[in-house]
């Protein structure tokens, strides 16, 4: 049994920050590797980034590089998404993700990876 719950999603403006966290129901959390995702109104799910096992390799999408970070507390089986400077083209629902898989740097960027997922965490970014 894996549960995945987002929280801290909110209301912001343009140049903000926000914190989301994903806590996991899972006692071999460490064994995950950790996604990131985000779907805007009308749009497919969006890969944002991920993080190894271990939390010593992070990947991002392009569009978010430089501003997003994410990082993971395995004592306290939470995976964390530290965004700075938003912009109103980050407003989505955030999901974060959980596999089991065998790490595969580019697979790892896709949907398909994942086997469990968070219900998702609502940001809005107004100007």
């Amino acid at each position: 049994q894996v549960q995945l719950v987002e929280s801290g999603g909110g209301l912001v403006q343009t140049g903000d920050s926000l914190r989301l966290s994903c806590t996991a129901s899972v006692r071999t959390f460490s064994m995950y590797v950790m996604g990131w995702f985000r779907q805007a109104p009308g749009k497919e799910r969006e890969f944002v980034g991920y993080i190894n096992r271990s939390g010593s390799s992070t990947y991002y999408s392009d569009s978010v590089k430089g501003r997003f970070t994410i990082s993971r507390d395995n004592a306290n089986n939470t995976v964390y998404l530290q965004m700075n400077s938003l912009k109103s083209d980050d407003t989505a629902v955030y999901f974060c993700a959980a596999s089991l898989k065998a790490f595969s740097p580019a697979q790892a960027m896709g949907v398909n990876y994942y086997n469990y997922w968070g219900q998702g965490t609502q940001v809005t970014v107004s100007s």
